[in-house]
């Protein structure tokens, strides 16, 4: 072998002297060594996995988790990290009538399921997640009440007095009077759509799950309202109507949804023993933001009115009036000294 190389080596030398016509050295032949064609070593090491998988014990009623490796319409297959794959059926995966495998399910999922047949006859390990939402459900949905978790479900049909959604693999009520911010004339409106929700009552025993998209709504609704109240500077001058008053005081639609509250004492120069003194409902009204603390605006009729000037014509005529003369004097003659 050592011989044909030098050979081949050779002739390629003269080869290149011919065609260069100058003397070329000769380079060596790169020597083989064992490493060059070891094959990798593999230990122990390398089937632990396979090892732990080979000895694990599988019962029927365990909870396994795998990732989807494949989809299809009849079931979907995972990776249970075992010697054998994991196979759930379409029928095992939801009671959800709406649910599709094909357009809810996607390679990469981790999915928990219940061992239904650790062999199916073909090798397979048969699963179900309808049996798993009764063991780990309502566990799960527990939790989420407990700690006030935004979810989001799709609607699946209407019942009488709302809708229904299905979370976790158990089916869930939304109240109608939960569904919206508002009152809600069609239910059916909400067929097909998606919500963001919170779980407000969980019992197991019962069975009972109820659900609340107004619950995130109004949230996120006084969430912008904070926001908007955090923009108003304490001394600005805002104008809007009087919605309600109150023994106490007056408040005040500013518009955006902001209402303010005038204080009894902040909304007159003099003294009142009732808003209603001064005030009616759907005046129109000017008035200082005092303070925004704790999310509420605080307003003063009274500052505004300390801050504007005194109108030269209403000067002129009680002045007129403290000096005693007649309060019939004509607008000329109360007027013929001012400057306007």
């Amino acid at each position: 072998m050592e011989t044909e190389i030098k050979n081949n080596n050779a002739e390629a030398v003269s080869a290149a002297e011919s065609e260069t016509g100058k003397p070329v050295t000769e380079v060596p032949a790169a020597e083989a060594t064992d490493t060059d064609s070891a094959e990798p070593v593999e230990t122990m090491a390398d089937y632990g996995k396979e090892l732990e998988a080979s000895f694990r014990k599988i019962s029927e009623g365990d909870i396994m988790s795998g990732t989807v490796i494949h989809v299809s319409e009849e079931a979907v297959t995972l990776d249970l990290d075992y010697y054998a794959p994991g196979i759930i059926k379409a029928e095992d995966m939801s009671r959800d009538p709406a649910f599709s495998l094909v357009n809810d399910v996607h390679v990469g999922d981790k999915i928990e399921a219940t061992v239904v047949k650790r062999d199916d006859g073909a090798g397979n390990i048969l699963l179900s997640c309808v049996e798993a939402a009764e063991v780990i459900g309502w566990d799960k949905l527990k939790g989420y009440l407990e700690e006030k978790t935004i979810l989001s479900v799709k609607v699946s049909e209407v019942v009488n007095k709302g809708v229904v959604a299905y979370l976790e693999g158990i089916r869930g009520f939304i109240p109608a009077s939960q569904l919206s911010l508002e009152y809600v004339e069609d239910l059916s409106t909400f067929v097909g759509q998606t919500l963001d929700v919170r779980v407000i009552t969980v019992e197991k025993d019962k069975k009972k799950l109820v659900l609340s998209a107004k619950d995130v709504l109004k949230e996120r609704e006084e969430e912008k309202l904070n926001q908007k109240i955090a923009m108003l500077a304490p001394g600005s001058v805002l104008e809007g109507k009087v919605e309600s008053l109150m023994p106490y005081g007056a408040f005040v639609d500013l518009g955006g949804g902001l209402s303010g509250l005038v204080h009894i004492s902040q909304i007159s120069q003099k003294r009142i023993k009732n808003p209603s003194e001064v005030l009616k409902v759907g005046d129109t009204v000017k008035a200082k933001v005092l303070n925004t603390n704790n999310n509420k605006i605080s307003l003063s009729m009274k500052a505004v009115a300390e801050n504007t000037e005194p109108d030269p014509v209403e000067e002129k005529m009680a002045a007129q009036y403290s000096s005693g003369k007649s309060v019939g004097t004509s607008l000329a003659d109360l007027l013929k000294d001012l400057k306007l």
